[in-house]
């Protein structure tokens, strides 16, 4: 039996302590947010350091208390949180600087795409991105300079306009074929019944159960509270017409670049520099942008989109920091995987329903105490998961569903942890200083607007209670949906 992990940081009075850094960072975002209503990232970042101060005075040992801040801060899925904030940030202030928006607009007036059908139409592209990139946050980079500002002129809400874009974002990466979310909630998920880990393909074709339903439910919703375009006034057409040019179409090709290169190398990075690189060869080219726009310094003084690009993503990364400490303090105590273990080892995953809820409750821990990060909450909580299901026979493709559709429920879309509600809060940030039509909103009501990982929570939870949709391992792995028949599985492939 493989020896139990120790963790070395402990608190005085009581291990619960570990989570008064977490709880005073949600104190301080509320307090900022909602009574306050300093929609600064920097103040949420000193709040997250104070947090970090404070916890630090009930530790048992200060030393590695702050070492396990440390690690937190310097873990891969951080560093590569902060790496890909600033990377794809110069393509996306490239986007605005070029018209690309513009671009949209057009086509938004030319279909009548206006109000609440432009917001849906959003939620549609949203999810082709990032379903053919297998990246949602490379799709937020993508879809926000372009699919926002059009919106916006177009008589969408501003709140559910962003939600729809997340929406879309998360809706793709929650089943596309080479996303980090199905890739691992599938070579997690083992047979018992034959050699090897649930394939892919199967794991696509069976979680598409589950997407539908949510984005026909999220749909309506879009369709209902986006947007009723009466905004749009004689004053708001002056306003469209300025800001609608079809010359702002060229863009479509670094777009087209860095989605092929994300397919192909599945590296965002360098499908990022690409589409960067390629943008400003056609911007400059077919002059939409000159080189002072790129980079120029006049009076000691640098100006330009790259500059722009850096500055418009610090504060965001000055809240990613501290928030990555606080989960590294909770990951060094232990106090996230006593939780998890709490719940496998309780009275409620004894029956086949409890442990699908004790999946999905670990499913949602892993992805909140990961800061909304679902692939790697898949690969965290994947193993459990995993033996959970062996334990009651479930299929494999039943229990990587459950994996990642809590994983991309919940956790998405708390305010306070989630990366991805920082992240399109940042690429709103930026477009208000590109765009004076554009106004700032309230970080904390981003969660409201963004339908679709609600719906993939209610459609899941439904799918538990009822065990709609639920299989069981048969002989040579297929699913069958009684466990009872698992004796006679071989006569049948139910799906």
């Amino acid at each position: 039996m493989a020896k139990a992990k120790e963790y070395s940081l402990d608190f005085k009075v009581s291990k619960s302590l570990a989570f008064l850094p977490l709880i005073i960072f949600m104190i301080s975002c509320i307090l900022f947010f909602v009574v306050f209503r300093v929609y600064e990232m920097e103040a949420l970042a000193m709040g997250g350091f104070i947090a970090l101060i404070i916890g630090s005075l009930f530790a048992k040992s200060n030393s590695k208390y702050w070492d396990a801040v440390i690690k937190g801060m310097s873990s891969k899925i951080a560093n590569t949180l902060i790496l890909i904030l600033f990377i794809v940030s110069f393509f996306g202030k490239l986007m605005a600087e070029a018209g690309a928006a513009e671009g949209f607009v057009w086509i938004g007036m030319q279909f009548h795409l206006t109000g609440a059908v432009f917001t849906l139409f959003t939620f549609l592209v949203a999810g082709i991105i990032a379903t053919a990139t297998g990246t949602s946050i490379g799709t937020l980079f993508a879809a926000f300079p372009l699919l926002y500002p059009a919106g916006i002129l177009l008589g969408s809400d501003p709140i559910i306009l962003a939600g729809a874009i997340l929406s879309g974002a998360i809706m793709g990466d929650s089943f596309g074929p080479i996303s980090d979310v199905t890739i691992t909630s599938s070579i997690t998920q083992k047979y018992t019944k034959k050699e090897g880990h649930a394939d892919i393909m199967g794991m696509v074709k069976s979680r598409l159960r589950y997407v539908i339903p949510a984005a026909i439910l999220a749909s309506i919703l879009f369709l209902i509270f986006g947007g009723t375009g009466e905004k749009i006034n004689a004053g708001g057409y002056e306003l469209i017409e300025q800001y609608s040019n079809p010359h702002g179409l060229i863009m479509i090709i670094p777009i087209i670049v860095l989605l092929v290169v994300a397919v192909k190398s599945q590296n965002i990075f360098l499908a990022s520099s690409v589409g960067t690189i390629i943008g400003i060869i056609v911007a400059v080219l077919f002059g939409a942008i000159d080189i002072s726009n790129i980079f120029m310094i006049q009076e000691g003084a640098l100006s330009g989109f790259l500059i722009d690009s850096v500055k418009g993503v610090i504060g965001t990364i000055a809240f990613v920091i501290p928030l990555f400490g606080i989960i590294g303090v909770l990951e060094e105590s232990g106090s996230m995987n006593r939780l998890v273990n709490l719940l496998m080892n309780s009275k409620l995953a004894a029956t086949e329903r409890g442990a699908e809820l004790t999946i999905a409750i670990g499913a949602t821990i892993s992805g909140i105490s990961l800061g909304g990060a679902n692939g790697p909450a898949c690969l965290m909580f994947g193993p459990l998961t995993d033996e959970i299901g062996k334990e009651k026979q479930l299929h494999p493709y039943r229990t990587g569903n459950l994996l990642s559709g809590f994983a991309c429920s919940l956790p998405i879309i708390i305010p306070f942890t989630s990366s991805f509600i920082i992240i399109t809060y940042a690429n709103i940030s930026v477009l208000v200083e590109n765009f004076p039509f554009i106004q700032p909103i309230n970080p904390l009501l981003i969660s409201i607007g963004t339908f679709f990982p609600a719906m993939f929570f209610i459609v899941f939870l439904f799918a538990v209670l009822t065990g709609w949709g639920r299989r069981f391992e048969g002989k040579n792995g297929k699913p069958i949906k009684h466990r009872e028949s698992i004796e006679k599985s071989e006569e049948g492939y139910v799906n």
